[in-house]
Formats: C-alpha cells, sequence, structure tokens
C-alpha cells in the first residue's frame, strides 16, 4: 500500500489499479497488513494526514515506505476508531517537520501521541459532519454531471435548455434551501422551538411593515418568551436531574401569594441560577443544562438581557418610548434580540416533541412512538414515528429531546394542548390571574382557568 492509495476524505483505502501486481509472495511478515490497523501517509502534503483504516476487503496487502502502520493493542468499537481516525487526519500536522507541503511524519514522534478516549456523543457529531460532507460532495457531483451533459445532443438547443432547466430543479432548490440556513431571520423562523419561532414571525412581520409601536412591542414579548421557555425546561431538566433551584421555589411563592403570576423577573432567576457551575457539578458532560448554563453566564448575553428587561419593565408601568425616539429603540432593542437568539442557538438542536402515541412491541422488546415535532413557525406538523427502547413516555405530553436523541419531560413546567379561546395548538404555563391559579399560553397570552389537575404541579415544586 502506497500513501496515493488512502483516500484524503474517505478515510479508506481506494481500488487496487487495474492489471497491477496485486500481491508478491515474499513480502516479510511484518508489512503485511491486517484487518484494524490505522494506515497513515508519512508525508504531509496538505493541512490533513492521509488516514484509513484497513479493512478486510482490502487484503491481501503490504504497507510500503510511504506509509505509517499504527496497530491497536485492543479491540476498540467503530465509534471510537472513527474519532481516532479523525483526531490523527486533525492533529498530526502539528507532528512533521520539513519544508511547507513536504512535512514528513516519524513513527518516534508518533509514539508519545496520547489518543482520545471513547466519546460517543463526539464521535456522533463527527459522523454527521462527515455524512454532510458526503452529501454535499453527492449533490456537487450530480451537478457536475448535468453540466458535461447539457450539450450532449448539440443538435438541438430547445432541448438541452429544457433538459437542463428540468433537471437542474431540484439542485437549483437546494443551493437556495442551503443558502437560506446562512439567514438568521430564516433559522429562528423555521428551526426554533415553535413558541419562539412564532412570536419571531410576528416581530419580522411587524418590523417589515414599518409598524414601530406594535413592532417594538413584538421584539420586547419575543425577548421575554425566549427566557420563559429557556427557564421552563430548565425548571424541568433540573427537577428531573434532581437539582433544587432556589428560583423554582421563588416561583411557587409567587403562584401561591402573589396577585400576578412570573415574569422577567422570575425567568432570569431560574437561567441565573443554573448558569453557576457549582448546581451543574456531577452532571454528564453532554447534559442540556450546561448549555442553558452558559448562555446565560455570557457577559454580553447578561447586558443585552438587562437592557431589554429595562425597556419591558418601563413598557408595563407606561413609561412608554417617545415617538420620536421609537425608531432607534425599536433598533438597539432588535438587535439585543437578536443577540440573544444567536447565543440560544443550540435551542434550534432540541426539538420540542408532543408525544402521541406508544405502542409497546414485548417480543422486539421497543415501543413504536408517535410524536409531533414542534419546530418552527407553525404548529400544524405531520405526525412522525420512531422505535424507542422504552415504554414509558407520556402520551399528550412534551418532551425535549438532546443532541442524544433522549427525550426528557417537560410536564408540568410546560405542557402542550388546544387552546380553547383561539382553537389553536398552544404551549402553557402555570400562572396567576385575578388571584387564581391560570394556565397561560406562550403564543398569545391567552389563559385558561381551573386547571384541571393541579398535582403534578405540587409534586414538581410549582405549587
Amino acid at each position: 500500500m502506497r500513501m496515493r492509495d488512502i483516500r484524503r476524505h474517505g478515510a479508506t483505502i481506494a481500488e487496487p489499479d487495474p492489471g497491477a501486481a496485486l500481491w508478491h509472495s515474499d513480502v516479510p511478515e511484518r508489512y503485511r497488513l491486517q484487518a484494524g490497523d490505522v494506515l497513515m501517509g508519512a508525508v504531509l502534503l496538505s493541512d490533513s494526514a492521509a488516514v484509513a483504516l484497513v479493512r478486510e476487503q482490502d487484503l491481501p496487502a503490504a504497507a510500503s515506505n510511504t506509509t505509517i502502520v499504527l496497530r491497536p493493542t485492543v479491540v476498540l468499537a467503530p465509534e471510537h476508531m472513527r474519532l481516532i481516525l479523525a483526531y490523527l487526519r486533525s492533529v498530526v500536522r502539528y507532528l512533521a517537520y520539513g519544508a511547507v507541503g513536504m512535512g514528513r511524519i516519524r513513527p518516534k514522534d508518533l509514539a508519545a501521541l496520547a489518543l482520545p478516549g471513547s466519546d460517543e456523543p463526539l464521535a456522533a457529531a463527527l459522523d454527521d459532519l462527515e455524512a454532510a460532507r458526503q452529501q454535499m460532495n453527492n449533490w456537487s457531483a450530480e451537478a457536475a454531471d448535468l453540466t458535461a451533459s447539457a450539450f450532449a445532443d448539440a443538435r438541438n438547443m430547445g432541448q438541452a435548455r429544457q433538459r437542463i432547466i428540468e433537471a437542474g430543479q431540484i439542485l437549483r432548490l437546494r443551493a437556495e434551501t442551503a443558502a437560506q440556513l446562512d439567514d438568521f431571520v430564516y433559522i429562528v423562523r423555521t428551526r426554533f422551538p415553535y413558541p419562539i419561532a412564532l412570536r419571531w414571525r410576528e416581530t419580522e412581520a411587524r418590523r417589515s411593515a414599518d409598524d414601530l409601536g406594535p413592532a417594538y412591542d413584538a421584539v420586547l414579548e419575543t425577548a421575554e418568551i425566549l427566557l420563559c421557555y429557556s427557564a421552563l425546561v430548565t425548571a424541568a431538566l433540573a427537577h428531573s436531574a434532581a437539582i433544587d433551584l432556589t428560583s423554582v421555589a421563588a416561583l411557587r411563592s409567587k403562584l401561591a401569594n402573589s396577585q400576578g403570576g412570573p415574569g422577567l423577573g422570575e425567568w432570569t432567576a431560574v437561567l441565573q441560577e443554573i448558569s453557576g457551575k457549582k448546581k451543574r457539578r456531577g452532571l454528564e458532560a453532554e447534559h442540556p443544562l450546561h448549555e442553558l448554563g452558559a448562555f446565560f453566564a455570557d457577559e454580553t448575553v447578561s447586558a443585552a438581557r438587562k437592557r431589554l428587561s429595562g425597556r419591558r419593565n418601563d413598557q408595563s408601568h407606561l413609561r412608554r418610548v417617545d415617538p420620536i425616539d421609537l425608531p432607534g429603540a425599536l433598533r438597539e432593542s432588535y438587535d439585543d434580540l437578536r443577540l440573544l437568539l444567536t447565543r440560544a442557538r443550540f435551542l434550534a438542536d432540541w426539538p420540542l416533541n408532543q408525544i402521541t402515541s406508544v405502542t409497546w412491541n414485548a417480543f422486539r422488546d421497543q415501543a413504536t412512538v408517535g410524536y409531533r415535532r414542534l419546530m418552527g413557525d407553525h404548529a400544524v406538523v405531520p405526525t412522525e414515528t420512531m422505535q424507542y427502547p422504552s415504554s414509558a413516555l407520556e402520551t399528550g405530553s412534551l418532551y425535549l429531546a438532546d443532541r442524544d436523541h433522549r427525550p426528557h419531560l417537560l410536564r408540568p413546567f410546560l405542557t402542550g394542548q388546544i387552546c380553547p379561546i383561539c382553537r389553536t395548538w398552544s404551549t402553557f404555563h402555570a400562572d396567576k390571574g385575578d388571584h387564581k391559579l391560570v394556565l397561560k399560553s406562550l403564543e398569545h397570552g391567552h389563559c385558561l382557568p381551573d386547571p384541571p389537575d393541579t398535582e403534578p404541579l405540587r409534586q414538581a415544586g410549582l405549587l
């Protein structure tokens, strides 16, 4: 095996050249490769090393003087091996010596290299990136093939034009959709949880119509719903992880003794408390509470939140912005809202799902779960299905799915149902109105009196 036989991006070994001498019987045993060996190019020609895993279908094969062979001393899980391959491709360039573009790698330098341990979330993230790269390469190849064959029938330009238009439509739509993902407005509207995305859509609609007063109100309300949703998710995750938050006790006091319900101050207190590392000590590294904590620990987020809270408080107490100052106030508050949403982009990776059905199969030892993925600015979405190794999911309840696709129950902190006032599906949280407990919608503020079952609220420490 020569260095040129290693496919740089595919982490595999190329097929043998047709007609080439495939094997020599006099190859010494020490040069013969085995399945599971890591084959690396000894010369660094670019920013990343050529590294591949030797598979059974690559054998028989032997290493040449332009390659280095690393042989694991123990059997490694496939995801662990993929992580090691990615690590080697990335860091080996720092070990190379020699002229730029012709750096050489020495086995003795590799011997001192500490390889990463097993890390399934990181390996999964790298796999996702590789899958995305391969998919984009496939699309690029489709476009190249279509371009190359555009004038296969050069006698009829009209047919060639029609063929390019029809065959290239999907490719153009893919490119347009991908380009939209560089537009932050589009990301929030289509990828954020429904309560936030819907509020954001109204904000954008008001701004586009130069409706300054309502647009300013919409910005402040969207900021409050962003913090409200984040705080409710934080409280639910903390309750599930048996983490006591004094800010949740303050919520309970507010619901029990106050005339009004929780507001920006209470949501902020929850997020500020979880931003302290002490509360998150002992949680696994990939637990969602870490990202929620880091979000509010950011000083720029804190400053923007304070400015928005001050504006929201002024509006609530009739200290409204003068019409002359409104354009500047709208611009500044909108910039602060965008900053908060940008820092909270991790929410786009945590789908808000409502479970619609759970059917357990005892023979397969798994459940078929129906669910609605409530991401983006519309609640009318198709029901999807997935396989899950447990039936311990509540039909009708809301769950947050983390990056490892693990469901986290949000009830009773956040629930979902058809609103009897506006007849649209909405999310609700416990609130107080006219000295009575109500459920308040995050999307439109409608309140439902007399919650039918308050026991879950008591068990969660909200009553």
